[in-house]
């Protein structure tokens, strides 16, 4: 049976399908749980971090793991940027607390499937600097041939269809890959009613990149988030519309410098060739690829083939052959 402490995060906690055998709601000292649960028996402790009283200070949390078996707690964190730095969650390692997440769902896995030192070492700074150490790609190796291949999307110009671009691309790439497709820090997928489209944090992208081992893709959906070293490739999509470029560069005059030798993928455009080598020459940038607006409704559309074949998945070009044959009479 399991215990839950909560505060902010108390409805959500609710909602959890697990064992409980007591539940407790509000603003602690460690000390004040301690006494709380003192020959208390229970499997897993679900703490709201919230619930201990100044928890943004790391010495609070330090005395959870004197006053608890490390290995029964799972923190749920919040998302203030104190908990979520590479220092906090550091310590959280140092002191053997190795269960701790943002997404609620990962809180009923993390019970039956609580993590060792190997699953968060990339959160421990052993040189004590304050750089976070996510886990590289390369440490996810799939089943595929080649491995597993992880390419990021990120808006550039607001709104230019990161979102549904993944989703259409992963119904693209099923007819010849095991491919999976997450978006970070939102839950925009939930409109698509497809229970196969996952949705996580910044702080459990690489658990979940790492959960999916059969996988040969995995799409990422970035949005906001910073963790663009877990990709092998990112797409960056502009909608080249011109009041979307004329906000984009009143935002951010240096935006295409930083884009330079980037993948820059003009989404959602009615550009022709020509327009393209305007955009190319008065950028000073050089497109990938040019996607027109497309339906979201179709099961198939050729030009998201085509963009795939130009990243690399070749193996779309010889499933999707006999689309190209006429009467399809010579098999």
């Amino acid at each position: 049976m399991n215990i839950i402490v909560s505060n902010k995060y108390q409805n959500m906690l609710s909602t959890l399908d697990i064992d409980v055998i007591k539940s407790i709601n509000g603003e602690y000292e460690v000390e004040e749980l301690a006494k709380i649960f003192t020959n208390f028996y229970f499997n897993k402790m679900i703490l709201d971090i919230t619930a201990i009283k100044n928890y943004q200070n790391i010495k609070n949390i330090q005395k959870l793991s004197v006053n608890f078996d490390p290995n029964k707690l799972i923190l749920l964190l919040d998302d203030s940027a104190m908990v979520n730095s590479g220092s906090y969650l550091s310590s959280l390692v140092s002191m053997g607390i190795y269960n701790f997440t943002r997404n609620i769902n990962a809180v009923k896995f993390l019970i039956d499937n609580p993590n060792s030192y190997k699953d968060v070492a990339q959160y421990h700074n052993l040189n004590g600097s304050e750089v976070d150490h996510p886990l590289e790609y390369d440490t996810f190796t799939g089943t595929g041939s080649g491995g597993l291949r992880i390419v990021g999307f990120k808006n550039v110009t607001a709104h230019a269809g990161a979102t549904t671009l993944v989703y259409m691309l992963k119904k693209h790439l099923e007819v010849a890959y095991n491919v999976v497709a997450i978006e970070v820090d939102k839950e925009d997928f939930k409109y698509f009613n497809d229970k196969s489209l996952k949705s996580t944090t910044t702080l459990d992208l690489s658990y979940n990149i790492a959960n999916n081992p059969d996988a040969e893709v995995i799409l990422i959906d970035l949005n906001d988030s910073n963790q663009n070293n877990l990709c092998n490739d990112i797409i960056y999509l502009i909608e080249p519309g011109l009041i979307k470029l004329n906000k984009l560069i009143r935002q951010d005059k240096e935006a295409f410098e930083k884009l330079k030798d980037k993948k820059i993928i003009l989404n959602k455009s009615i550009l022709t060739n020509k327009d393209i080598n305007d955009f190319e020459r008065e950028s000073n940038s050089k497109v990938f690829f040019n996607i027109p607006y497309v339906d979201d409704k179709k099961e198939h559309e050729q030009i998201l083939d085509d963009f795939l074949v130009a990243l690399g998945f070749s193996r779309l070009n010889s499933s999707n052959s006999s689309k190209t044959k006429l009467f399809n009479i010579f098999k």
